[in-house]
């Protein structure tokens, strides 16, 4: 009894101990690529949005920081320094945030904007019902359902 307690014993040590030495080899990646000595080109960071500003869209914001006497001389153009420092001097002066490119909003106050005149309601014959008075708002409407749906009997 004693030998077959001892040759169990030396059975489940070695079975113990195989998969422990195969773990150690080594194994090819998951991925099915080999490892190659080629280096990968590091990722250069994108730039998104406007890079920078048009000569004829500088020059145009330049006459009107001009006329709004933010800046002085004839316009060059080019967004320079002088250009920039002007806009930020106007954006600070609206309490509007000062950032080196032109805000919407100041392009709009400096008469830049988009142009809305082919809008649907943008012509002069555009008339809106504008009421000044709650008493003139109460005269204006029909008095009951009837009258209001435009039914007639």
């Amino acid at each position: 009894m004693k030998s077959r307690a001892g040759i169990t014993f030396l059975l489940v040590v070695g079975l113990i101990s195989i998969p422990a030495l195969a773990a150690r080899n080594h194994r090819a990646p998951t991925s099915g690529h080999a490892h190659s000595s080629h280096r990968v080109a590091p990722k250069t960071k994108r730039m998104h949005g406007q890079q920078s500003i048009d000569p004829q869209r500088a020059t145009a914001i330049q006459q009107a920081l001009i006329r709004e006497h933010y800046m002085d001389g004839e316009p060059t153009g080019r967004w320079d320094a002088e250009t920039q420092s002007a806009m930020t001097k106007f954006q600070a002066d609206q309490g509007w945030q000062t950032k080196l490119t032109p805000d919407s909003r100041a392009l709009i106050k400096l008469g830049l904007g988009p142009d809305h005149s082919g809008a649907i309601n943008a012509s002069d014959s555009a008339r809106f019902n504008i009421v000044t008075s709650p008493t003139a708002a109460a005269e204006a409407q029909p008095q009951g359902l009837v009258e209001a749906s435009g039914v007639k009997n």
